[in-house]
């Protein structure tokens, strides 16, 4: 970016001499001092040069061809969404509503960040333990007198310093669980949904029934959805058995309950597929009152 500001700057003061009304010492005069000069935009470190359609200022190997894409609409504005509902085979179910105090809420990151913190943490098990001084196997007697024998005074051989000895400060079995409030909990949960609705990476399906419990059906399905790598099916109740037996051999599909969805799962799959009544669970879930 600065080379690129360098460059506009020093093709503007080659190009000052040919501009009508520019200095004839050809030095451009601080964008802030004069309002007529050239159209500057001023961001923090850079300054760039805008371009008018009667003025060649910035030659066109300077500008970028790449397309910016901007979204369609302002994300985070507690709107109600509606959205295609489907199946596995892309046939047409009707629509439905999402909520928008659920899929539609402001991006927070760093809500995000300190739910996964939380996960993370309270599912670690904690089992590690190491032996201390008095739990390590060995005599307690002393090796070896006190003095006359130029060695270092030791009371027991089951010191830290020594083979098979104690380790001193070493873990011991706890739990590594923080405390979060309920509240930024489920807003975590919020935050994930609407980061996936706004992506467009949210399908909404009627259910997720299959013909049989072969992987194949489930890979041809997966093949016909566009841009996806790793994907998680959230259905409403429990989770059909068929569906089961054709996705544990994929490393790249699960499946969970609407009870078991989390903000670390929907990170971890770049694609959400929701069954109509898991979107239902989930919108109750969210609007239950928190109990204190």
């Amino acid at each position: 970016m600065s080379n690129l500001a360098r460059a506009a700057w020093s093709q503007a003061r080659r190009l000052a001499t040919t501009i009508p009304g520019a200095p004839k010492n050809g030095v451009i005069r601080d964008p802030l001092a004069s309002k007529h000069d050239f159209p500057f935009i001023n961001c923090k470190r850079f300054s760039t040069l805008e371009s008018q359609a009667n003025e060649g200022l910035i030659p066109p190997e300077l500008l970028t061809s790449q397309t910016v894409l901007t979204p369609d609409r302002v994300i985070g504005q507690y709107a109600d969404l509606v959205t295609r509902v489907t199946n596995f085979h892309d046939e047409d179910k009707g629509y439905m509503v999402l909520a928008g105090d659920v899929f539609d809420v402001p991006i927070r990151k760093d809500i995000v960040h300190r739910v996964v913190r939380w996960q993370l943490a309270k599912r670690q098990q904690g089992t590690h333990s190491t032996k201390t001084i008095s739990e390590v196997s060995g005599s307690g007697k002393k090796p070896y007198r006190q003095k006359g024998t130029g060695r270092a005074r030791h009371g027991t051989l089951r010191g830290p310093q020594f083979r098979h000895g104690a380790t001193m400060h070493g873990p011991k079995p706890r739990s590594h669980a923080i405390k979060l409030q309920k509240k930024v909990r489920r807003l975590g949960l919020k935050v994930a949904l609407s980061a996936r609705t706004a992506e467009g990476k949210l399908l909404v399906f009627e259910d997720l029934v299959i013909p049989s419990h072969k992987t194949k059906n489930i890979v041809n399905y997966i093949s016909q959805l566009e841009n996806m790598k790793k994907v998680l099916l959230v259905d409403g109740g429990s989770i059909d058995d068929k569906l089961k037996l054709a996705t544990r051999n994929l490393c790249y599909v699960n499946v969970l309950p609407s009870i078991g969805l989390n903000v670390y799962s929907i990170l971890q799959h770049d694609t959400l597929v929701m069954t109509r009544d898991a979107v239902n669970r989930i919108v109750e879930r969210m609007h239950t009152p928190i109990n204190r």
